[in-house]
């Protein structure tokens, strides 16, 4: 396996490194080549930083923060959708959809089909888009200060949420 970090300008070096690559190739086996841009990483992100706060606000309120959290999600919106799904595969559906996913969550309402249901899927914060996001940590900062839980300042929290690129390894 190789891997490269280069510039543009790093382009003589780089074609070598792939041509002596191939000189090792074997003709029977196939090969997958990805360039993708190198992106910093950050040491707090978005996700991170709600879920601090989240923590937080569990231990000022005595509310589990996974109930603070979902609460959030139901109000944030632009994060669910409606579906009508067939009664003999709602069970399934919705375990489907929740699982690995604290974020991701359903509610059902009767629907007027026969034999249907209408589930309101709700996506988790991993699931978000920049705005979306943004509106959570936003939601939970003012919280926070209705709480009296020091945050960061705003400029901060501008700084960070322009940089969230919406991967993160926190709970989601």
């Amino acid at each position: 396996m190789i891997q490269e970090t280069f510039k543009k300008r790093d382009m003589p070096r780089i074609t070598a490194i792939i041509a002596g690559f191939f000189g090792s190739c074997a003709d029977d086996k196939e090969y997958s080549l990805e360039i993708k841009e190198k992106k910093k990483k950050r040491s707090l992100d978005s996700n991170s930083y709600a879920w601090l706060l989240l923590d937080k606000l569990a231990a000022k309120t005595g509310i589990p923060k996974t109930d603070i959290y979902r609460s959030y999600i139901r109000e944030i919106g632009g994060n669910s959708a409606i579906l009508c799904i067939q009664n003999k595969a709602l069970d399934d559906f919705c375990r489907l959809w929740e699982v690995g996913h604290i974020g991701r969550f359903t509610e059902t309402m009767p629907s007027k089909l026969p034999d249907c249901t209408n589930v309101i899927v709700y996506y988790g914060s991993s699931d978000y888009d920049q705005p979306t996001m943004c509106r959570l940590v936003e939601m939970i900062v003012q919280e926070c200060h209705e709480q009296g839980i020091e945050t960061l300042t705003p400029a901060e929290i501008a700084a960070m949420n322009a940089a969230w690129g919406g991967d993160s390894d926190a709970e989601s």
